[in-house]
């Protein structure tokens, strides 16, 4: 019989893979033509990195350091809870978790690393500025069998639609 383990290994992006993957997802935003806000958190949800473009939303510098959080917390994609429990799940977690599409867990070999996300497009456009940042970071996962599923997606929230959300 084996002894337990109190100890397990853990991996974190450090603050040059933070600025690293901020300047892909930079990138990639300007080359979209669409301002974002754009923050990279650690494993614990620390905020590592954030930039916000000229033109972006200012309240996405609070959305995106949300979705980051969520996504590096929960280590799923944001914008994936069914909208019939998104509130709940939301006011359960003190405001500190969104459901809005667009943050990442960076996911190497099965360690997340921390994650990323973007703010002030289209769900769509956001997600693609996340990957590209999580691009950055050689091997992360991209999730591209995500399907978001919450208000933003199934067009609950007013002037939303899913053709924009989905490309």
């Amino acid at each position: 019989m084996s002894k337990p383990s109190y100890i397990k290994d853990a991996r974190t992006l450090t603050l040059s893979g933070g600025l690293a993957v901020l300047n892909a997802a930079i990138a990639e935003a300007e080359r979209i033509g669409q301002p974002m806000c754009i923050s990279v958190v650690d494993t614990g949800g620390n905020l590592l990195a954030f930039g916000r473009m000229d033109g972006s939303k200012a309240l996405s510098e609070i959305s995106t350091r949300n979705k980051a959080i969520t996504a590096a917390l929960s280590d799923e994609p944001t914008g994936g809870a069914h909208a019939d429990v998104e509130l709940q799940v939301t006011l359960a977690q003190e405001s500190k978790w969104t459901n809005l599409i667009g943050g990442l867990p960076i996911r190497v070999d099965g360690f997340v690393l921390g994650a990323v996300a973007a703010g002030s497009g289209t769900g769509t456009q956001d997600l693609a500025v996340a990957r590209a940042g999580a691009g950055a970071i050689s091997g992360a996962e991209m999730f591209l069998d995500f399907v978001p599923m919450g208000a933003e997606d199934t067009g609950i929230i007013r002037g939303s639609h899913p053709e924009k959300v989905r490309g």
